[in-house]
């Protein structure tokens, strides 16, 4: 069987970015589209389904943030939002929208290669089995399951599309139920950045995974528990 091509959806309002990456990122066989601003970003980007999209921060008329915000509300499709020195504050915003990765301009169009891998790995690494398996890495709770080899979450049975981001959150949370993680540090361990004080990334997420499992079930929803004044758990209720 011949492999799928990964798609991935550029989106730069600099056409030489564009081609310098299109350029590296076809030499690793990417099947690539381009956009020039949001609004044609977004539409290219609910009309077909792209395994990654590199979105830039400051776009003509819709940004690159409003792009992720409206994006969110159809599709989880792996985002890599592209910023210049000096934009912390809307890296910030760019991750409470949902964006999964953040690559600083000027870059070095290989570490773009190597995160876009690294990205796709995490996002899509055994999407393509869709027979079920024997999974060994599973954690399974009253209401909820997480098959961490094929990155896939169920709730009464039923597949949550998660961001990756998300995903890493839920999956974190998951491997110590009963532990609580303060928002510093689930900002270090999950993001893999240190923000100062930006708290809000972690409590935008969690708020977000919420809803996803509510809609199918409120007692998984109810798992992710707020520790006030600390942070998030999952909570596992007892059978006792």
């Amino acid at each position: 069987m011949i492999e799928k091509k990964a798609a991935i959806l550029i989106v730069d309002d600099e056409e030489r970015i564009r081609k310098l990456l299109k350029m590296y990122l076809e030499r690793e066989d990417y099947q690539i589209d381009e956009a020039g601003d949001g609004e044609t970003a977004l539409q290219k980007a609910l009309d077909k389904d792209y395994e990654l999209i590199l979105l830039d921060l400051m776009l003509p008329g819709m940004d690159g943030i409003e792009v992720c915000e409206k994006l969110r509300e159809f599709k989880a499709t792996p985002v890599i939002m592209l910023t210049a020195k000096g934009e912390e504050a809307n890296r910030v915003q760019g991750f409470e929208v949902g964006t999964d990765d953040y690559i600083v301009k000027p870059f070095s169009p290989r570490e773009v290669v190597l995160r876009v891998k690294a990205l796709l790995r995490r996002s899509s690494k055994t999407k393509f089995l869709e027979t079920e398996t024997t999974s060994k890495n599973e954690l399974v709770f009253p209401h909820l399951m997480i098959d961490h080899d094929a990155h896939r979450v169920k709730v009464e049975n039923q597949e949550v599309n998660l961001t990756p981001k998300e995903y890493d959150l839920l999956y974190y949370l998951a491997q110590n139920p009963d532990k609580v993680f303060s928002r510093e540090q689930l900002l270090k361990d999950v993001w893999n950045y240190e923000f100062f004080g930006d708290l809000r990334t972690v409590d935008t997420h969690v708020k977000r995974l919420r809803e996803k499992l509510n809609r199918i079930s409120e007692e998984a929803a109810n798992m992710i528990v707020t520790v006030w004044g600390v942070g998030y758990k999952i909570e596992v209720e007892s059978n006792g």
